[in-house]
Formats: C-alpha cells, sequence, structure tokens
C-alpha cells in the first residue's frame, strides 16, 4: 500500500471519527469488547491484581484520549523547559513509535530512528534532556535514573494509559476534535471514556482556540518559531523568523508526516507562505521521497527533519518549520504545584528501586 493510499485511508478514518455514521456504527459492537477489556484493566489494577510501581522520583505522564496526534511532544518538550525554569532536571522516557528494537535505548543525537522513534528523537534534539525509549516505562524510567542519576523528575510521553506506571501528576491533551462522536475505538478516536469529573491531580491543556470537552483547562498557543535549512537544523541552529519572512512569495511544497498534517499546513498558510500541501502517513520513514526531483524549495516539520539526511536532495532545497508551543503561565504553576520543589545540590542522592 502506498504512502497516498494509507494517507486516504487514515483520513477517512479521522473522518468517521467524527460522526456516527454508517462506518462508525458498523465498528460500534467491536468498541464495545475494547471498552469491556480497558475496564477490566482498570479494575484488576485498582485492586492490586496487577501490580504497579512508583519510581524514585516524581513522574509526570503526559498523554490524551484520543487517537492520533493531539499536541503531546511539543506538550513534553514545554514542560521538560517549564520544569528546567524551576531548577528541575528532567529526563524523559517514551516507547518509541515505530521502532524495530525491543531493547530500552538511551536516545543520543546520532541514534538511528529505526532505534528510537521519530519523537523521541525529536524531543531530546529539541530539549537536550536525557531520553530512554522502552515498551515498559518502569524499566525505562529506571535505566534513566541509572544512567542519569542526577535527573529528578520524569517525564512519561504518551503513558496515560500505561498504568504500571504510578505518576504524582498527569496531563490530558486534547484538540479541536475534542472527543469526536464520542466512541471508543475503533468505532470513535477514544482510547477510554471522558471522566465526567476532572481526575485528580490531572491537568487539562487545549491545543485547540476554545475549549472542546466540558472538562475544565487551559488554552496552549501554537504558533511557528521560524524556519531552518535542513542542513542547519542538523547542525543545531535555531529557526528564525527572519527565515521564515524570506520563504514568503515563493512556491513551496509542504510535506508532513502527521497525524493530522492540516495544522501544520494552517500554520503555514498564517504565516504568509504559499504552499501546495503533500499529507503523508503519521510517522512517515522517507525511505523513498515523496516529493518530485525538480522539487525547488519543500518544508516540513522537525519530526520529519530527524529521518531527512540534508544530502539526499540534489538541488531542492529543503526548509524545516519549528514550532513555538506555549502552554502558559497558569498552567505551569498549576503543574508546578502538584510536584515537590527542586532538590537542592546538598539532598541530591543517587535513586534506588521502584516501590509498589
Amino acid at each position: 500500500m502506498g504512502a497516498a493510499t494509507r494517507q486516504a485511508w487514515a483520513d477517512r478514518l479521522q473522518r468517521a471519527w467524527l460522526s456516527r455514521g454508517a462506518m462508525a456504527c458498523l465498528l460500534w459492537p467491536v468498541s464495545l469488547l475494547f471498552g469491556g477489556l480497558s475496564s477490566l484493566r482498570r479494575v484488576l489494577y485498582r485492586s492490586g491484581w496487577l501490580r504497579s510501581y512508583r519510581l524514585p522520583v516524581p513522574v509526570v505522564v503526559v498523554g490524551n484520549l484520543v487517537a492520533g496526534g493531539a499536541g503531546k511532544t511539543p506538550t513534553v518538550a514545554a514542560i521538560v523547559a517549564a520544569l528546567r525554569r524551576r531548577g528541575h532536571t528532567p529526563g524523559i522516557v517514551s516507547r518509541g513509535h515505530g521502532r524495530v528494537v525491543a531493547r530500552l535505548v538511551e536516545v543520543r543525537a546520532d541514534t538511528p530512528v529505526h532505534d528510537c522513534g521519530d519523537e523521541p528523537l525529536l524531543l531530546h534534539r529539541r530539549t537536550g534532556v536525557p531520553v530512554v525509549v522502552g515498551r515498559d516505562r518502569v524499566a525505562a524510567g529506571l535505566e534513566l535514573l541509572r544512567l542519569h542519576p542526577e535527573v529528578d523528575v520524569i517525564v512519561s510521553d504518551d503513558g496515560l494509559q500505561h498504568l504500571r506506571l504510578q505518576r504524582d501528576a498527569q496531563v490530558m491533551v486534547f484538540d479541536e476534535r475534542g472527543v469526536g462522536n464520542g466512541w471508543l475505538l475503533p468505532a470513535g478516536p477514544l482510547r477510554e471514556s471522558l471522566p465526567a469529573t476532572l481526575p485528580a491531580r490531572t491537568l487539562v491543556l487545549y491545543n485547540a482556540a476554545t475549549p472542546t470537552t466540558p472538562l475544565p483547562g487551559t488554552l496552549a498557543r501554537r504558533s511557528l518559531a521560524g524556519a531552518v535549512s535542513l542542513a542547519d537544523w542538523w547542525q543545531g541552529q535555531p529557526a528564525s523568523r527572519q527565515q521564515l519572512r524570506a520563504l514568503q512569495g515563493r512556491p513551496l511544497l509542504a510535506a508532513a508526516g502527521l497525524a493530522r498534517p492540516q495544522r501544520f499546513f494552517d500554520l503555514l498558510r498564517d504565516h504568509g507562505l504559499t504552499i501546495a500541501t503533500l499529507p503523508l502517513p503519521d510517522h512517515y520513514g522517507y525511505a523513498t521521497l515523496p516529493w518530485p526531483a525538480q522539487a525547488a524549495d519543500v518544508v516540513v516539520t522537525e519530526k520529519d527533519a530527524v529521518k531527512l539526511s540534508p544530502d539526499r536532495f540534489g538541488s531542492t532545497r529543503v526548509w524545516v518549520a519549528a514550532l513555538d508551543f506555549d502552554p502558559g503561565a497558569a498552567f505551569e504553576a498549576n503543574l508546578a504545584a502538584m510536584l515537590p520543589p527542586a532538590p537542592s545540590a546538598s539532598t541530591r542522592k543517587n535513586h534506588g528501586s521502584p516501590s509498589a
């Protein structure tokens, strides 16, 4: 199945999840089974039949109730930045979607994407903090603390449903879809049902212009920080608004391997760029280039950039448009209130084993 066909099916499913039409109704009986198994799993954790673990340092879990990108990765990066401003030494654990190895991997700047996943590599490059990927977030957290005993708080990327890992705070991220048609997978987008009230030690962040569920939360500000050539991006050069303005007036091909690429395209147009769009499947691997060899200027996301080597393009100029994502001062203050203050240098210790 080609990229265009996969994207067409993904788009069709996303549309089906917005309403209770024929396709959603056909899948609804399966969603009842999914919901039953999900509820049973939660009961088993609450009763102690399945064991959860607490790491030696506080844990912040970031995730969403809906399938598909709602803004988890930029939220994780923003939380890491907020924790550092308050004196913490954070690290990140993630499953590493799409990687082909099962072992725990510490992400480094030169780690191949197929070993760690695109989003963990992007998070490491953007934040500079230690990142360890593994299917078991408890094991990943312990490995992170073994390798980096200075870490005093862990942020778990996309771990809302990973109940084995106990958390001190959790962040639910919603975008403009809200909960879609309100049904569970596969009839709707929900991984779990929307709670009637906000769970304890939970914050809601809306990656949208207005709140999209009844749950109280804060609104994130989303814009573009600027643009930078792919070669300079790999050298660690920051994106600039000057370069973004320089791209105005040029015919650009915008490619995005995201769950919801239209948001990226809208941002580019909002900043005055003239684009033809090339939506690609989420986590698209770029084993082959999806645009024609004669394309003059191509603009991509940072999530795409981690899979693109600057020496592959001949005369095509590839630009990286970087996201500026700000959850706001109120969100940062509310999160800080759920966590202990950053330890002083005299009280930092190496970390031990998890506790049940």
